[in-house]
């Protein structure tokens, strides 16, 4: 039963407790943990090139009427932004996505939420892997092409599992002395 005082601790301790359990069950049904690369690395400013990382981000989408949901996931992680997103349909209603890519928020806010409130889908397989890019990235792993390789077969099995074709062209855009050696 709930504290009869409002401003109590324990009607504060309730509200995190739904609050958080709203924000999981909002990745699992509209969110991503993902790994994408850049056409053009030398696009990213030297200045962010530290802090980001590289393409490793976790978003949540909602349709135009519905954004005060992602702004509450602002507000709950204390990180990430709400930008407009692309449509790619005809929809006339403007998508917008809640996106975390700073490697720092990454690795302090957003993996150790999601670890100790694990996603109940398929989706936490996808954080696993997510979580692990993010770690090799930390430890310089993405900054050779043996590096790049490992990292795009950990992409290759995640959310829409791109094909091969697309990700060894990804790498010949970062390494252009990558082969195709795989089926």
């Amino acid at each position: 039963m709930g504290s009869d005082n409002p401003a109590g601790a324990d009607n504060q301790q309730e509200r995190l407790i739904e609050q958080r359990g709203w924000v999981i069950g909002f990745v699992d049904g509209e969110g991503c943990f993902s790994i994408g690369s850049s056409a053009n690395p030398a696009a990213v400013p030297k200045r962010l090139q530290n802090r980001m990382a590289g393409g490793t981000r976790v978003r949540g989408y909602a349709r135009a009427s519905s954004i005060a949901c992602l702004h509450e996931l602002v507000d709950f992680f204390g990180v990430g932004m709400v930008i407009v997103s692309r449509r790619h349909d005809n929809d006339k209603e403007p998508l917008h996505r809640y996106v975390v890519r700073s490697r720092v928020d990454l690795r302090e806010t957003m993996i150790p939420f999601f670890r100790a409130h694990p996603v109940r889908t398929a989706k936490r397989a996808n954080f696993e892997k997510f979580a692990y890019r993010v770690d090799l990235i930390d430890r310089g792993v993405h900054l050779d092409p043996e590096g790049l390789i490992r990292i795009a077969e950990v992409a290759e099995t995640m959310n829409r599992r791109k094909p091969r074709s697309d990700l060894i062209r990804i790498l010949r855009d970062h390494t252009p002395e990558v082969q195709d050696t795989g089926s």
